[in-house]
């Protein structure tokens, strides 16, 4: 006879949760999306930036050389916070989202790497490491 376990139950309850939640970023996604077609349908590349948010250094800029942002989800464009390395990721719409907040597309590697600095709050940038 089949029972359930609290384990499976909390399983169930978890997975539905994250479908709710999947859900609901996926339309604030889509709210964010009109902002940045006109950037996206443009092809300008994005403006470089150097300055301190929220007491962290933020850099971004065309990357330069072999490594991982040099032509995968970042399109050549690099970013940093305080010397670490933020993967950044461009949508096909022109947004871009970051390793550390991938729910919330924003218009520009500027405000991925704000949005970053927020989302972090005061704990260091992790390197992200690609098995």
């Amino acid at each position: 006879m089949s029972t359930i376990t609290r384990r499976k139950a909390l399983g169930v309850a978890a997975g539905a949760a994250g479908a709710v939640a999947g859900l609901a970023a996926a339309g604030a996604a889509d709210a964010a999306a009109p902002l940045t077609g006109a950037a996206a349908a443009s092809g300008s590349a994005p403006a470089s930036f150097d300055e301190t948010y929220l007491g962290r250094r933020i850099k971004g800029g065309p990357a330069h050389g072999g490594g991982h942002h040099g032509g995968h989800h970042g399109g050549g464009y690099s970013v940093t916070i305080d010397g670490e390395d933020l993967h950044l990721m461009q949508n096909a719409d022109g947004t871009w989202i970051s390793v550390i907040s991938h729910y919330e597309p924003v218009a520009t590697p500027k405000a991925a790497a704000r949005a970053a600095v927020r989302e972090l709050r005061g704990a260091s940038l992790v390197p992200l490491t690609l098995v």
